[in-house]
């Protein structure tokens, strides 16, 4: 520390000497930062030293002490920052002697027009005013000695320190309630235009909140980076005191330049990210520790109990599966013990996807092993990873602090190197309340609520995550987005049809919303400009939904009634112009000789034949093919209840269904008539675990078409043990009809939140509303079914308009 007679030349100044010293110290460019904060410290030590001892010994008192306590005690004086000093004595002076004392510190402060917070108190009413107030136990946790009797303050140290110890199952839930109301106030500074450096969420009052939880003992933050950011936000408020000549924490726009320029830096964009980094850093620390904090205080009120249930042993920790490689333990997800994520480089994404879908915390040590032994992942990603990936960005509200999670530990720029250049960018439009990467996770939450109003929900979540993905570059963000995101899709591994499609749903996300707001809807050629553009129905069904989910992620200002209107007039418009040509119903393909031959031997035994065989797609550069998961066969003569006890039977085997297909095909019999042979054609893999044999589930199979095995029952007792989705609220099902779809049958499609036993229900809706299932067409798209059902009469005949409608309403029911 600088000693004052190096600062100011003389051993001790009246208030005009320490007034200059500290003129001189703050005009200093050469020494800023932590040196200056710790040399304005000690240069006001000594200064109010000097005057203590003067005013002590003109007073004759004896047995007191001045203490700095707060912001001034950890030795953290910006330019403008108060002065939070305590007059400690132990009340043998009397009251008239010790008044004359403080006056005689106070008034010489408040002449040089300095900031003071004060209070006069004994070691007594010190802890008991820390015990009734915890603002003042809070301030008192980095009391620091500046004069006097060093013992008063021992005394009181020790005594508050062993009380916030003593005491913090109590006082550590009040100042989280504390932190929490004071966000909902201030906001969160990582996303705030004109954020408070000190009070807002993730600031300076959150730094010091988590000191305080070390101190407990009770829990502690994680420490990478953490005394960067908060010597980031020091810092800054330095130089917004010495730019602005004011003590303020709010870090107003017209003050963002000028301080930036202060600290050295480009522009204002650049200072808000630091800014925001920063603020980061420290609100996934206090997430992280204060989710500690509730878990000791639950074990601690539990331990008791199960401890007396266990006759004294000490119960063991409950790990319950989530996918493979993947358990809940305490209300986190963590990696299993055999997880080896040096041999599994699609781990990290099943973590991440298992935590959304779960709607739980990621452990900070998994996401820590995660990031220290993960290996990358090949380009283009394997088909586990990108379905993953869909499910992360489906899961709804519960994905954003999952993806935070890994943010805060350099996964998401490992797994999307282009992340980079959106990472805590600030938006300058007012109407966005995120930054660019976080409107980008909010706009996919958004777009997880509309994932049943189109076809392919998986690129809607995917364009929803990349579509301002060019503001990180110059020029116009849509033209540099729609190259970055068709790299991005091609790593993630999307084929070329995809591709394309996600690249023009990012160059035209504006598109609708511009057109709908600025040009006459009524002139043909408006219409006809956009259909030009959008290509296709599909294109212009996403683009649909990916404007309002980028409408909604912006603000409340950027979407309404009106807005919505005009969108849905253009949409209506512009897809009239698209459907010139009504689809029909693609003719069914020819079964594949090894279909064939299962039909065959169906027909001849008279019960289902099951074959279970690897699936593979072609490598690059001669490498060796890629496994896509398992394809399941099953052939068996036509009766009622297949698809439901077959889908059924996948459910208990925990065998998650990621594309199915169900077609009947005539074969000739030995009597030269015809006889229905259904095909079912299953893409599947296991949820946890290994396959199960195909003997197996034929064998279940079996039961489940005689009725002996109580599916319903059994996924009813399965969901009930396991629960998978807690806090987790999922958009509800959607049921409609295609009424042009097809001229042969009536085209049921169903949008759905994907869970175990779903494709089971939908199939018993179906039967019992004693329909014919024609042909069905199943895809699992992350945490999104899309399923098509070409259904008939019992006659084989389509469905009344009305009938039809009952049917949907009728399945959508049974799904809710």
């Amino acid at each position: 520390m600088t000693s004052l007679e190096e600062t100011t030349g003389q051993a001790d100044p009246g208030p005009s000497g320490y007034a200059a010293a500290r003129l001189r110290l703050l005009q200093e460019r050469t020494r800023s930062g932590p040196p200056r904060r710790a040399a304005l410290a000690a240069l006001t030590d000594r200064w109010l030293n000097a005057l203590f001892t003067t005013a002590a010994r003109e007073t004759g008192v004896s047995g007191a002490a001045l203490v700095a306590v707060g912001g001034y005690g950890r030795g953290e004086l910006s330019p403008r920052s108060d002065l939070d000093l305590v007059l400690l004595h132990d009340g043998k002076s009397g009251a008239p002697a010790v008044a004359a004392l403080a006056d005689r510190v106070w008034y010489p402060v408040w002449d040089l027009g300095l900031a003071l917070d004060h209070s006069v108190r004994t070691p007594a009413e010190a802890r008991k005013a820390a015990g009734e107030d915890l603002k003042v136990q809070l301030g008192l946790l980095d009391a620091r000695h500046v004069a006097g009797d060093l013992g008063l303050l021992t005394g009181v140290r020790t005594a508050v320190l062993a009380d916030w110890r003593n005491s913090a199952a109590k006082r550590l839930p009040e100042l989280d309630e504390l932190c929490r109301e004071r966000a909902e106030r201030q906001g969160e500074l990582q996303f705030l235009l004109e954020p408070d450096l000190k009070e807002a969420r993730g600031g300076l009052r959150d730094a010091t909140a988590l000191r305080a939880v070390a101190a407990s003992w009770l829990a502690d933050a994680p420490r990478e980076g953490l005394t960067e950011a908060r010597r980031r936000l020091l810092d800054t408020r330095d130089a917004l005191h010495l730019t602005t000549g004011r003590a303020t924490d709010r870090l107003a726009l017209q003050e963002q330049d000028p301080v930036a320029a202060e600290l050295g830096l480009l522009d204002a964009d650049v200072l808000l990210r630091q800014v925001y980094e920063a603020a980061r850093t420290v609100s996934y620390a206090s997430d992280v520790t204060w989710r500690e904090v509730n878990r000791v205080l639950r074990s601690r009120a539990a331990r008791p109990r199960l401890r007396s249930m266990l006759g004294g042993a000490k119960p063991a920790p409950e790990r319950s599966p989530l996918a493979e490689g993947v358990v809940e333990q305490d209300g986190e997800v963590v990696l299993a013990r055999a997880a080896r994520a040096d041999r599994d480089p699609v781990l990290t994404l099943r973590a991440a996807a298992a935590a959304a879908q779960a709607g739980l915390p990621i452990s900070l040590y998994a996401v820590r092993r995660l990031a220290a032994a993960s290996k990358p992942l090949p380009v283009p990603w394997p088909p586990e990873a990108r379905e993953e990936l869909v499910t992360l960005l489906g899961a709804g509200a519960s994905t954003v602090p999952v993806w935070e999670a890994l943010e805060a530990e350099g996964l998401i720029t490992r797994l999307i190197p282009d992340w980079e250049r959106v990472r805590c960018r600030p938006q300058r439009n007012p109407v966005h309340t995120w930054t660019v990467d976080r409107h980008l996770v909010e706009t996919a939450v958004q777009a997880s609520s509309l994932t049943r109003h189109v076809g392919r929900p998986d690129l809607l979540l995917v364009c929803a995550l990349l579509h301002d993905i060019g503001k990180g570059w110059p020029g116009d963000h849509s033209v540099a987005g729609e190259v970055i995101a068709r790299d991005v899709a091609a790593r993630i591994g999307f084929d070329r049809t995809d591709m394309n499609v996600i690249a023009t749903v990012v160059r035209h996300h504006l598109l609708l919303v511009e057109t709908a707001t600025r040009r006459d809807l009524d002139d043909p050629a408006t219409v006809d400009a956009v259909a030009s553009r959008v290509g296709s129905l599909a294109t212009l069904e996403l683009l649909h939904a990916l404007t309002e989910a980028d409408a909604l992620a912006t603000g409340p200002a950027a979407w309404s009634s009106w807005r919505a209107s005009l969108v849905d007039d253009l949409v209506s418009r512009v897809a009239a112009v698209l459907t010139g040509e009504a689809g029909n119903e693609p003719e069914p393909a020819a079964p594949s000789a090894e279909q064939e031959r299962l039909a065959v031997e169906a027909l001849r035994t008279g019960g289902p034949v099951l074959a279970l065989h690897t699936q593979t797609e072609p490598a690059a550069d001669d490498a060796e093919p890629e496994p896509v998961g398992v394809e399941l066969l099953i052939a068996l003569p036509d009766q009622p209840g297949v698809l439901p006890a077959a889908a059924g039977v996948l459910a208990l085997h925990r065998l998650t269904v990621r594309a199915a297909d169900l077609r009947a095909v005539e074969l000739p019999t030995q009597l030269g008539t015809a006889s229905d042979v259904l095909l079912l054609s299953w893409r599947v893999a296991a949820a946890y675990g290994s396959l199960p044999q195909a003997a197996r589930l034929r064998a279940d199979l079996v039961r489940a078409l005689d009725g002996s095995l109580d599916i319903p029952s059994r996924l009813a007792e399965r969901e009930a043990a396991y629960p998978r989705r807690r806090g987790v609220k999922a958009p509800p099902p959607r049921v409609t009809v295609a009424p042009t779809a097809s001229r042969h049958a009536t085209v049921i499609e169903v949008r759905a939140q994907d869970a175990p036993g779903l494709l089971h229900r939908i199939g018993h809706a179906l039967e019992t509303a004693r329909v014919r299932v024609r042909s069905a067409h199943v895809s699992t798209l992350g945490a999104n079914a899309v399923d098509a059902f070409y259904v008939t009469s019992e006659h084989g005949k389509p469905l009344s308009t009305e009938a039809a409608g009952e049917l949907a309403r009728a399945v959508e029911a049974a799904l809710g």
